[in-house]
């Protein structure tokens, strides 16, 4: 795609997320003043992803490497590799079913209309702050007994050198797993890193693979196990299909 194209293929994403929030927003916002009515807002959550996604003309392949299914009944960390702002949406279209929760980073509350709803439907850190980073688990924790699924990139962010296909992993995903003895679902995301980067003048449309890796039970294992399993697993996935 060449750059002006690019721009304004951008430009549309914009435009689209203009409309979408525009139309999304009251009910979001009115649906989740309570915790406990989340799973509602959700459902609106989740179409403004759906809208995003496929109106940027995004589509994806859902491939497992595992036998085992997702539980409705049950809440799970799930983690996987982030690479573009599109990651965010792949996780609430893959579970329609569980609403979900994203730790997020307490600056983009800071983003007029969006940052409203974000700060009711997120749990957010102040990486700055030992206190704030020491307390997420216990608000996750919190947020999961309610019924919710929690998302963490345990990257923490996307690395500022492209060259890196996989970025070490904070221990953030794999404490709240263990501690509080929830499922962890490890994906691997396949080609966003190339179809829609955060550098401008760059990307395509196209189809993702989203690899369905593994559902670890944390019992009885260490973080460092989770944690290492968990990246060991999605290196090898990304060297696979890359």
């Amino acid at each position: 795609m060449s750059k002006v194209l690019n721009y304004l293929w951008r430009f549309w994403m914009i435009l689209l997320g203009t409309v979408l929030t525009v139309i999304f927003f009251l009910p979001v916002y009115l649906l989740s003043f309570k915790k406990s009515h989340y799973r509602y807002a959700y459902f609106f959550v989740r179409l403004w992803c759906l809208g995003m996604f496929y109106g940027m003309g995004f589509r994806y392949e859902l491939i497992r490497h595992t036998q085992k299914k997702i539980d409705r009944k049950k809440q799970y960390v799930i983690i996987a590799n982030h690479t573009s702002i599109m990651d965010i949406m792949l996780p609430c279209i893959l579970f329609p079913h569980h609403p979900i929760c994203f730790v997020g980073k307490i600056e983009l509350v800071k983003i007029p209309v969006f940052g409203t709803i974000y700060k009711r439907i997120c749990v957010m850190v102040d990486r700055k702050s030992a206190r704030s980073r020491a307390g997420v688990y216990t608000r996750c924790a919190q947020r999961m007994k309610t019924g919710d699924s929690i998302v963490i990139y345990p990257e923490g962010g996307v690395p500022d050198d492209t060259s890196v296909a996989l970025d070490s992993f904070k221990d953030g995903a794999f404490i709240l797993s263990s501690k509080h003895h929830f499922p962890l679902v490890v994906f691997t995301f396949v080609g966003l890193k190339e179809m829609f980067p955060f550098e401008n003048g760059l990307g395509h449309p196209g189809k993702v693979k989203v690899i369905l890796n593994d559902i670890l039970d944390p019992d009885g294992s260490k973080v460092s196990v989770l944690k290492n399993r968990s990246y060991d697993m999605i290196l090898k996935t990304l060297r696979q299909y890359s």
